[in-house]
């Protein structure tokens, strides 16, 4: 009896986990079914200061003879919607949609000036991304062209996400939090440097100094951030 209970959960966790794939798969179908023929799919690779651009149909054919270099900057931003609908009353499209990763705090200016147009805005996993670069060229090799191109070719496939404007505070937030990650990973390095430069030059340190190393404050509440 134990044996056929135990054999029957395994089969009704393994149904359990067949289903949720099925329904990842319909959500991913329903994603590339939104995408029609007549959809202009336009991949961004994000930047501090100049972003890039590609444009592709809904089936991965590049449409734009060269790739779009824009400022982050309301200006570029103006920029690439001029650029958009050229290339939408060039080739008689009609829908848009827009990907691109949502790495570093540098996307937020473009997505929610993008969202506040009107405009579908999607987001790509840089995984996704990263996993796909050999598709086009079957080289790893990175530009930013070709990474515009790539975010693009993924969100014809149906492999991103509904970007929700988020609230300025949680923003804010998730860039305390960021630098807060980026400061102790650095702390925590600086502080491993010193100990084997102690080991090589002054091992007796420790034995003298029991206290050699201060505690690293982790605390949030104590980092001063600008709002």
């Amino acid at each position: 009896m134990m044996g056929l209970s135990h054999g029957f959960e395994t089969q009704h966790h393994q149904g359990g986990a067949l289903i949720m794939k099925f329904k990842q798969s319909d959500g991913q179908n329903q994603r590339i079914e939104r995408i029609t023929t007549s959809h202009l799919v336009i991949g961004i690779d994000m930047a501090k200061e100049t972003h890039v651009a590609q444009a592709t149909n809904y089936r991965g054919v590049v449409l734009s003879n060269r790739h779009l270099s824009f400022s982050n900057t309301i200006e570029g931003f103006e920029k690439l919607r001029r650029w958009m609908e050229g290339l939408q009353q060039k080739h008689r499209l009609s829908g848009l949609i827009i990907g691109m990763e949502p790495t570093g705090h540098y996307w937020w200016n473009l997505a929610n000036w993008l969202s506040n147009k009107g405009l579908n805005v999607v987001a790509v996993n840089p995984a996704t991304t990263k996993r796909n670069k050999e598709n086009r060229d079957n080289c790893p090799s990175k530009s930013d062209p070709k990474d515009a191109l790539v975010i693009a070719d993924v969100v014809s496939r149906g492999y991103y996400y509904e970007y929700s404007r988020q609230a300025t505070v949680f923003q804010r937030l998730r860039t305390i939090m960021s630098d807060r990650e980026f400061w102790v990973t650095n702390s925590v390095r600086l502080q491993n440097r010193i100990i084997r430069w102690l080991d090589i030059y002054f091992p007796e340190y420790a034995s003298v100094f029991k206290d050699h190393m201060p505690a690293v404050d982790c605390n949030p509440q104590s980092v001063s951030v600008p709002i």
